[in-house]
């Protein structure tokens, strides 16, 4: 996957490119087929309580994901953020799994139907 980060009004270290890379990447345990993050840092000067923003763009196959959060800590905002992307992640899983199991019980009943035809035509 590849990493993007954009500091604005931030400066960004080695240390907070290092957090913010290592929370983005451990999201690929919940789909593996993440192509790429875009990660979004800015220090909201006007808002002194949240200063901090983090907004994270997911490329995925189909639809992408987006999450924006804001802390008063740099590190608690990127927390935050991937505490949202991980609940978005599993719940995109359980959708396709939940299509799929659909999908394949649907498929069942066509066979038992065909079935039970076959043996009244018999």
């Amino acid at each position: 996957m590849q990493i993007h980060i954009s500091p604005r009004h931030v400066k960004l270290t080695a240390a907070i490119h290092s957090y913010a890379a290592d929370k983005i990447g451990h999201l690929e345990h919940f789909d593996s087929d993440i192509i790429g993050a875009h990660i979004a840092i800015w220090h909201d000067e006007g808002k002194a309580k949240h200063a901090f923003v983090i907004k994270v763009h997911l490329a995925l196959p189909g639809p992408d994901l987006h999450a924006e959060d804001r802390g008063h800590d740099l590190y608690q905002a990127i927390d935050l953020v991937t505490e949202k992307l991980a609940e978005q992640l599993r719940h995109r899983k359980s959708k396709l799994t939940r299509g799929n199991r659909e999908a394949s019980r649907k498929e069942k009943e066509k066979r038992q139907t065909a079935e039970l035809s076959d043996e009244v035509a018999a």
